[in-house]
């Protein structure tokens, strides 16, 4: 079987690894996407995500892609509110219109990028399963099915659980001690009004310290809804999610001295319930340099999504990368040491955030010492 070489290859099409491809075309530069999904379309990417503006928006900008990206904001998707368990509303804030982190839907950012970048950019059904350096710089990715490619350039934008990561470091994510129950209401304001009422037009938390119920309001008319409980690792194991009758009995059980508002949310859930662990790689990780590879993204610096920075910085690093390349015509490692030098810095300020974020809410009265967190920024 023949092996194929391609100058850049990068390992994942999520938003980081699509940002650096285009940024890359923006400057004359091909690259090569490799994913594991057979098509664009396999998996849902729904759930909405604000953009920040020195992140996010930064990236694309870079990346020509700021205007099409203002036609996918969802008016009002700013808005926030913050209840107790008890459903009393500690704070609520509006969205004028004139906020910096506007809301836009995953899957529709995905297809911009994917949609600007040339036919063929992304290959699917590439699983990637191992990686070995060669010499010069150079290495082999070993695909599920066999077929290799070689590489000058080699980009992990793989995830947190990357298959290129261990090239580079040891390190594999940790479990944080939170938990995720994900679940969804369907044409929300038609068939389950009074959970859109709770949840309101934008993002929404609620909080008692050991868990919470986090929510927002999908560009579709849907809720989409996290709940989120301070628990062993092995907590979900408990749970039969094969039977969504009897996982959402275990979680009304769970939530039982919250207010009935929150159990309707869990007990008129469309669909099945969906668990996840939340992970988070050490604060501060960081790699000697080596020749030919890199990360981007979760894959760099996985953190639990409590400051909300994962896929902006997933991005960042993407149009951070890319310019890099572009700046050093010939010379990827200074490209990779000048991408690094300023990745890590990076990196480590917002996983620090992060964590922080899930202490503040998962301990002691956080709905008040958030409350007082949001009326700080908004002092600034």
């Amino acid at each position: 079987m023949t092996t194929r070489h391609h100058p850049i290859a990068i390992i994942g099409a999520g938003l980081g690894g699509l940002t650096l491809a285009r940024v890359l075309h923006t400057h004359g530069i091909r690259a090569t996407v490799f994913d594991l999904e057979a098509g664009p379309q396999v998996r849902t990417q729904g759930g909405m995500l604000d953009i920040h503006e020195d992140s996010g928006q930064a990236a694309l900008r870079a990346a020509g892609l700021y205007e099409p990206f203002r036609a996918l904001v969802h008016p009002g998707g700013e808005a926030m509110r913050l209840l107790d368990r008890d459903a009393v509303v500690a704070l609520e804030q509006r969205d004028d219109g004139d906020g910096d982190r506007p809301e836009v839907d995953r899957g529709q950012l995905r297809d911009l990028l994917l949609g600007a970048l040339p036919d063929g950019t992304v290959r699917w059904a590439a699983k990637a399963v191992g990686a070995r350096a060669l010499d010069g710089g150079r290495h082999e990715v070993t695909f599920a099915d066999g077929t290799t490619v070689t590489t000058d350039l080699l980009v992990g934008a793989d995830g947190a659980w990357s298959r290129i990561r261990p090239l580079l470091s040891p390190a594999r994510p940790v479990y944080t001690g939170i938990s995720f129950v994900e679940l969804d209401l369907r044409d929300a304001d038609r068939r389950h009004p009074d959970s859109a009422d709770l949840i309101g037009g934008g993002f929404f938390i609620a909080l008692d310290g050991g868990k919470g119920v986090l929510g927002h309001r999908e560009s579709d008319g849907s809720l989409h809804v996290y709940l989120a409980v301070r628990a062993e690792e092995t907590w979900l194991d408990g749970i039969d999610f094969t039977d969504t009758s009897a996982a959402k009995n275990a979680l009304l059980t769970a939530f039982a001295d919250w207010h009935p508002r929150f159990r309707t949310l869990v007990a008129d859930a469309d669909g099945a319930l969906v668990p996840r662990r939340i992970h988070a790689l050490p604060v501060g990780h960081r790699w000697d340099r080596r020749p030919g590879v890199t990360l981007l993204g979760d894959a760099a610096h996985v953190m639990s999504p409590f400051a909300g920075e994962g896929a902006n910085l997933a991005m960042l690093d993407g149009a951070e990368l890319g310019r890099a390349v572009a700046e050093h015509p010939g010379d990827p490692e200074a490209a990779l040491a000048a991408y690094e030098k300023a990745l890590f810095p990076r990196g480590e300020a917002s996983a620090a955030e992060s964590a922080a974020s899930l202490e503040l809410m998962f301990g002691p009265d956080p709905v008040t010492h958030l409350a007082e967190q949001f009326a700080s920024h908004d002092g600034n």
